[in-house]
């Protein structure tokens, strides 16, 4: 059996002669109930077999969302930025400019039915892209998304740069990851982010790498062509 935690080149294909997925890029910042409704709507479609299976990418205002395991007292500062109660799994995270935000949206019928190997593919898009910027990122067996060491920091220390938080309907997926590209880092301090309060967060400015977000876009889209198959720009 195949580790899902270990293998680095988890893939997640469609049926063979299944549409390309669509590729939106918004520009400016996108409200979160605004981007949920859109979401919500395009799913219900996808699972019709009305529409195409869609990644959009959105930067949003600050703020924080809750999911649905996520404990009160992990929101340190509850009046800093706005908090949404989001219907995906996981717990508190941020959102806000300079972090891109990928909402998946993918028929899991058409490929597996199988969360456990969805979330993995996941993590292996988001690695493959740190891949190309020659960062190193690492899956954990106890704690969903992407992280990297900071030796510079001690010889046990590592930051989260990649949050994964995803809902299905009807084998349909919504919601999605975040990469840190170049966000206020402090803005996380408000929470205890996804639960986890002995490791901190990083982005790739702070790893030392002035990437612009076009940047980051192509080479999300690279690395999601390899674990997900083609795309096409709406």
């Amino acid at each position: 059996m195949v580790n899902l935690r270990e293998d680095l080149a988890v893939t997640f294909l469609p049926e063979p002669g299944s549409e390309p997925v669509e590729w939106v890029v918004s520009d400016g910042l996108t409200g979160y109930d605004a981007a949920v409704a859109e979401m919500e709507a395009r799913a219900a479609l996808i699972a019709d077999g009305q529409a195409r299976e869609r990644i959009w990418l959105v930067e949003h205002p600050p703020l924080y969302t809750a999911g649905t395991s996520a404990k009160d007292e992990d929101l340190i500062a509850p009046e800093r930025f706005p908090v949404h109660r989001s219907g995906r799994g996981g717990q508190f995270t941020y959102h806000g400019p300079g972090q891109r935000v990928a909402y998946v949206m993918l028929d899991l019928k058409r490929r597996q039915p199988d969360l456990r190997r969805f979330v993995a593919a996941l993590e292996s898009w988001l690695i493959g892209t740190l891949d190309e910027a020659n960062i190193r990122g690492e899956r954990r067996e106890d704690r969903v998304g992407v992280w990297v060491r900071r030796p510079e920091k001690g010889a046990e220390v590592e930051d989260k740069i990649a949050a994964i938080g995803i809902r299905v309907r009807r084998w349909v997926s919504f919601h999605g990851i975040s990469l840190n590209v170049d966000p206020d880092l402090t803005h996380f301090d408000g929470i205890v982010p996804c639960g986890v309060s002995r490791h901190g967060v990083t982005s790739l400015v702070d790893l030392g790498l002035p990437v612009t977000m076009p940047e980051v876009d192509s080479m999300l889209r690279e690395s999601f062509e390899r674990v997900f198959g083609p795309t096409v720009s709406a």
